[in-house]
C-alpha cells in the first residue's frame, strides 16, 4: 500500500524562504568577506589602541596612529619583498626539476610519481602569490575593510551603551560580552599565529641563506604561511628545500633536513608554549578537519579563514548553549 505524504504550506514556505536566504549570502560572498575581515582587523588593533588611550592620547588619535604604523610597516615590507619574491618564485618553478634530477628523485619515485610531485610543489608558490596579488588588486574590499575597521575601533569605546539602547540593558550587555569573547578570541589566536608565522619564516629565512640554498625568500614565506597548519605544516615546508639541499649535495641536503627539525623543535617547544598560551586551545585534529574543509570550499583563501570562522562558530555556539541552561 503507497502511504500518501502530505507537505503542509508552512514547510514549503520555510524550505523556498531559507533557499532564497543561502542565495543572497552567497551573492554578497564579497561583502560578507569583506566585514568578517573588518571584524579581525579590529580585533587584533584593539589592545594596541586601548594602550595608546591609557597615555591619555584620544581614542580618534590612537586609533589613527595605529593606523599609520601598521599601513607603513605593511607596505614598506611588501615593496621590499614583491619584486625578489616574484624572481625567486619564478626560478623556483622553473628550476626546481633540474634540482629534483640532480637528487636522484626520479630514480627513486619512479617518473609518473616524480611529475605529480613537481607540479604539486611548483604550484604552492605561485598559488600564494596569486592569491596576494588578487586580493590586494580588489581595492574596494581593502580599503571598505579598512574603513569599516577604523570606525569599528572608533566606537568600540562605547559599544556597550550603544547596543543596551538599542536592545535593551539585559540583551546589550549579553551581545557585547559575546563580542568581548570574540575579541578575545579572535584577536589572539590572529596575533599569536602572525608572530609565530613572522618567527618561523624569519628563523627559516636566516638558516637557508646561511646554508647557501636558492630561492630562500619563498621558501621562508612558505613556512611561515604554512604555520597554520600544526604539525604538518613545518614538515610539508621543509620538503623543496631539502630536495634543493641534495640537488646541491648531499652534506647541503642533510643540513637542510636538519634546519627543518630545528625550526620544528623550536616551533613546538619554545614559540608556540610561549605565544600560544593563551590562545583558543582547538585540538589539533578539528583544527585539521577545519583547514581540509576549508580548502576543499574556497582554496587557499578558505584555509586562511577557516581557523576565524571556527573560533567565531565556537563562541556562538557556547553562548547559545549557555543561554538554554
Amino acid at each position: 500500500m503507497i502511504r500518501k505524504v502530505e507537505i503542509s504550506h508552512k514547510t514549503i514556505i520555510f524550505t523556498v524562504v531559507f533557499a532564497v536566504f543561502l542565495w543572497f549570502l552567497y551573492s554578497i560572498r564579497d561583502v560578507i568577506f569583506a566585514l568578517f575581515a573588518s571584524i579581525l582587523l579590529m580585533a587584533i588593533l584593539n589592545p594596541l589602541v586601548t594602550r595608546l588611550t591609557k597615555f591619555k592620547i584620544p581614542r580618534g588619535v590612537s586609533v589613527f596612529l595605529v593606523y599609520v604604523l601598521v599601513v607603513g610597516v605593511l607596505g614598506a615590507t611588501i615593496a621590499s619583498i614583491i619584486t625578489p619574491l616574484v624572481n625567486e618564485t619564478s626560478g623556483f618553478a622553473t628550476g626546481l626539476p633540474r634540482y629534483l634530477e640532480s637528487a636522484g628523485i626520479p630514480a627513486f619515485l619512479g617518473k609518473e610519481t616524480t611529475s605529480n610531485l613537481l607540479s604539486q610543489l611548483v604550484q604552492i608558490p605561485g598559488q600564494v602569490l596569486t592569491l596576494s596579488v588578487s586580493f590586494f588588486s580588489n581595492l574596494v574590499m581593502v580599503i571598505g575593510s579598512l574603513v569599516f575597521a577604523f570606525y569599528l575601533l572608533l566606537a568600540r569605546e562605547k559599544l556597550e551603551s550603544q547596543l543596551s539602547s538599542f536592545l535593551g540593558e539585559e540583551k546589550g550587555k549579553r551581545v557585547c560580552k559575546v563580542i568581548d569573547s570574540l575579541e578575545f578570541r579572535l584577536g589572539g589566536w590572529m596575533r599569536g599565529q602572525l608572530l609565530l608565522m613572522l618567527a618561523i619564516g624569519l628563523a627559516t629565512f636566516l638558516g637557508l641563506v646561511l646554508l647557501g640554498i636558492p630561492y630562500a625568500l619563498p621558501l621562508a614565506i612558505l613556512a611561515g604561511l604554512l604555520e597554520i597548519v600544526p604539525t604538518l605544516g613545518p614538515i610539508i615546508a621543509a620538503i623543496p628545500s631539502i630536495i634543493i639541499g641534495f640537488g646541491i649535495s648531499p652534506f647541503i641536503g642533510f643540513a637542510a633536513a636538519f634546519l627543518g627539525l630545528l625550526v620544528h623543535q623550536l616551533e613546538n617547544y619554545l614559540l608556540v608554549p610561549k605565544i600560544m598560551e593563551k590562545s583558543v586551545g582547538i585540538s589539533p585534529i578539528i583544527t585539521l578537519l577545519a583547514l581540509a574543509i576549508g580548502a576543499k570550499l574556497a582554496g587557499i583563501a578558505g584555509v586562511f579563514i577557516s581557523m576565524p570562522v571556527l573560533i567565531t562558530s565556537q563562541v556562538l555556539l557556547k553562548e547559545y548553549l549557555s543561554s538554554k541552561d
